[in-house]
This record gives C-alpha cells, sequence and structure tokens, in this order.
C-alpha cells in the first residue's frame, strides 16, 4: 500500500530506509518525547525496519508507515497506526526528523492517513496521544480536527520521570462532518 500526498509518500519500510531510520531515532530532540531513547542502537534500528517492512497493516496491533519525500525518497519520519481488535477504531502515532520540522510535513501525513482510514478504511474513531509538555503534537492534532478529550496527570514513567499524557480523538462522522475529508481530497 501507498499513499501519496503533494509531497510525500507514505509507503512501506525499506531496507534503503535504515540510515535515515537510525539517524532521526538518535536524534534526542527527536527522542524526548517518545518511547525510545538515545543513542538508538544501529542494530535496533535495522531490526524495526525489517520487522516494519513484514507486518500486516490489516491486523490488529501497530503498523508502522515510512514517510518519504516524493521527489527524492528520502525518508523524513514514520507515522504508526494501532489498529484495535474490533477492526473499527485506531490509535495514530507519528515522528518527523528534525530537519524536517516546520514545513507541515507532518499535518500532511497525518491528515492524509486519518482520510485513507476514514474514506477507504472505514473506521470509526481514530485516537491519539500526546505527552502534555510536546506542545507541537497537540497543536498539530487540534489542527488537523482532533478533540482533546483528556488529560491523564503523572501517569506514565518514561526516561526517569512522570509525565502528563493529552488524550485525543476524531469520529469519522467529524471527519466528514467538518469538511476534513474534502479538504483532504483537495491536496
Amino acid at each position: 500500500m501507498q499513499l501519496l500526498s503533494p509531497r510525500l509518500s507514505i509507503r512501506r519500510f525499506q531496507a534503503a530506509d535504515v540510515s535515515a531510520f537510525h539517524a532521526y531515532r538518535s536524534d534526542p530532540d527527536v527522542a524526548r518525547y517518545q518511547s525510545w531513547s538515545v543513542p538508538f542502537a544501529e542494530e535496533t534500528a535495522e531490526r524495526l525496519v525489517a520487522e516494519f517492512a513484514e507486518g500486516d497493516p490489516h491486523e490488529p496491533g501497530w503498523f508502522q508507515y515510512a514517510l518519504a519525500d516524493r521527489e527524492t525518497g528520502q525518508l523524513v519520519g514514520d507515522i504508526g497506526v494501532c489498529l484495535s481488535d474490533n477492526l473499527m477504531q485506531a490509535e495514530l502515532g507519528f515522528t518527523v526528523a528534525a530537519p524536517f520540522h516546520g514545513r507541515g510535513l507532518g499535518t500532511e501525513a497525518v491528515t492524509t492517513m486519518l482520510d485513507y482510514l476514514f474514506t477507504q478504511r472505514k473506521l470509526h474513531r481514530v485516537a491519539a496521544e500526546c505527552d502534555a509538555r510536546n506542545t507541537a503534537s497537540a497543536r498539530l492534532l487540534e489542527r488537523v480536527g482532533f478533540t482533546r478529550e483528556g488529560l491523564r496527570r503523572q501517569h506514565t514513567w518514561i526516561k526517569g520521570e512522570w509525565t502528563d499524557d493529552v488524550l485525543f480523538g476524531l469520529l469519522a462522522a467529524d471527519w466528514v462532518r467538518n469538511g476534513l475529508a474534502d479538504e483532504a481530497s483537495h491536496r
């Protein structure tokens, strides 16, 4: 499966992605609010890229998609979808390499994926959460139509500290009613 947006190809990971994947996963600024720690081992990057390449996006659980520049094919990040056991809802997560921050690529990737999940896969709901200090991700989620649904105070122990989690949700009906599906199709 491959999804195309004006600047991105959202596709399966490939062996050629290991170096770029390793580089941005090793960046402390990128890893700050993520579950992995730096330094990120190259062997781990190789293993994960191989696992991602072999995964099945139609099975329950996480499937990680590569975000690649449409013109160059360069890996610029990834977007994960965790499909629920009922196959009607999912959780979404995303990472963009630091050199590509501030260019709207995260918004483009999330919008393209949401449109696919709601219009092609016919999901009912997509959820997301982020560290409360990750204001850039929270703003992105709200910008593409998510509703802030809650705050879990000191819910996650990560990297030696308790962190607050902000919870977001988006219903398929809201995606259509708010015209977000039309906006996404015109990108």
